[in-house]
């Protein structure tokens, strides 16, 4: 959420950068709700003097021996008022928050401009495309041999769901493997495992909720309880409401876990294949720093992603995304974009970003600055450190050969117990 004072002291600057992102912000609707919650907050405060008065005064008429039925009666007028004032006072300040909670963050200096992906801007390139004397498969054709059944996971659950079976979920589970291994034995992240399951709070702290509550799945409503759509939630959650020491900055966690979204919006994108499905693997990193470390951080971060791609020599893109492909909670995002032989293009595997401090003003996390002793919203980044199903794929297309064998990474072989292999 964008700090309330923002709003009230440049409202103008607000509504220009929300236009960056072709974000219809309605300055006249806040206005007059502002100019209300005034209106309202003053006669509250009106209301309040007089009665504290006139309950004054009550007890000087008493000590005179003055009849008070008069005074007394003026007072429980003052006391319904005030009631009804208070009542409506929070009622704009309610729908204040609801307009609140769905404005976007504001952008970083550094975005560039642009309705949609196609205005993306390329930052790097690394790695030589393969080259093949045959023409490449895609993973659909490449799998369905080797133990990928898209039928199956439509038998047991629906469209959009897959099972993998023998060496291809070994070499899932390779892959997150070694991308746990990296993060927290040469990055410096904590391991850490959560919840799939978390609470409305949780959501509503990270930026899911209320806005975007039909990419969810929900399990249960009393309590209510969603599946996680990725690990960003309860891991960036462990610092809700919490006041972190300045030395135990910054904090970094890895996790792995099954991220689970409706996809509410992305009906008949990607249906071919592992590209979009209901329910992925992925490994996420994490990290809560100070805001003026937070630009480096975010730099870190995507350089940690991109070595999992380098150690498996992956050929990718980095991508710092346009004003209007930017995320509703990020300031600023690179994708990492990983090349698809079979399609013969470049495809997201992590999205890294930095939220500024966007989220921790939903989830009260701060730290304690050392030269105020006053706490402060912390900043809050993070990253797919990667997706690990289309890893999978990328591997899939990229080491296959002309029989349709997959052939293992490097970095991979000591996680798949001498396959070397697969087809």
């Amino acid at each position: 959420m964008l700090d309330p004072r923002l709003f009230r002291t440049e409202l103008a600057l607000v509504t220009e950068q929300l236009q960056r992102r072709h974000f219809a912000f309605d300055a006249s609707a806040y206005e007059a709700l502002e100019s209300r919650r005034k209106a309202i907050q003053v006669k509250t405060q009106e209301l309040q003097n007089e009665r504290n008065s006139r309950s004054k005064a009550i007890g000087q008429a008493k000590a005179k021996g003055e009849s008070v039925e008069a005074l007394m009666a003026h007072v429980q007028q003052l006391g319904d008022d005030l009631k009804a004032a208070e009542v409506a006072l929070a009622d704009v300040q309610a729908a204040m928050t609801a307009l609140m909670e769905g404005i976007p963050n504001i952008l970083d200096e550094a975005v560039p401009d642009g309705k949609d992906e196609s205005a993306n801007v390329e930052i790097s390139r690394w790695g030589e495309l393969p080259s093949f004397n045959f023409t490449p498969k895609d993973h659909v054709d490449l799998g369905v041999s080797k133990g990928m059944e898209f039928e199956l996971g439509v038998k047991i659950a629906g469209s959009r769901f897959v099972v993998l079976n023998g060496a291809l979920a070994r070499l899932q589970r390779a892959i997150i493997q070694l991308m746990l291994d990296t993060h927290s034995g040469e990055h410096g992240y904590s391991e850490t495992y959560v919840p799939f399951l978390v609470n409305a709070d949780s959501l509503y702290g990270t930026g899911q909720l209320p806005k975007f509550a039909a990419d969810l799945f929900k399990a249960s409503d009393d309590p209510a309880l969603y599946l996680i759509p990725t690990a960003e939630v309860p891991v960036t959650n462990i610092v809700r409401d919490t006041i972190v020491e300045a030395k135990e900055l910054p904090l970094k966690f890895v996790c792995h876990s099954p991220c689970f979204r409706s996809e509410a919006g992305a009906y008949g994108r990607d249906v071919r294949g592992m590209i979009r499905q209901h329910q992925f693997e992925k490994v996420e990193i994490v990290q809560i720093v100070k805001p003026e470390d937070s630009a480096q951080a975010h730099e870190e971060l995507t350089r940690h992603a991109e070595s999992i791609l380098q150690k498996l020599k992956l050929p990718y893109r980095r991508m710092l995304l346009c004003a209007g492909d930017t995320g509703f909670s990020s300031s600023k995002t690179y994708d990492l974009e990983v090349w698809l032989p079979g399609q013969g293009a470049y495809r997201e595997i992590s999205s890294c970003s930095n939220f500024k401090d966007f989220q921790a003003r939903r989830l009260q996390a701060r730290w304690r600055n050392p030269e105020t002793g006053k706490p402060e919203l912390v900043h809050t980044l993070n990253g797919s450190g990667l997706a690990a199903g289309r890893t999978l794929i990328a591997i899939m297309e990229n080491y296959q050969d002309a029989d349709g064998r997959i052939h293992i990474p490097e970095a991979l072989l000591p996680y798949m117990g001498g396959v070397t292999v697969i087809g």
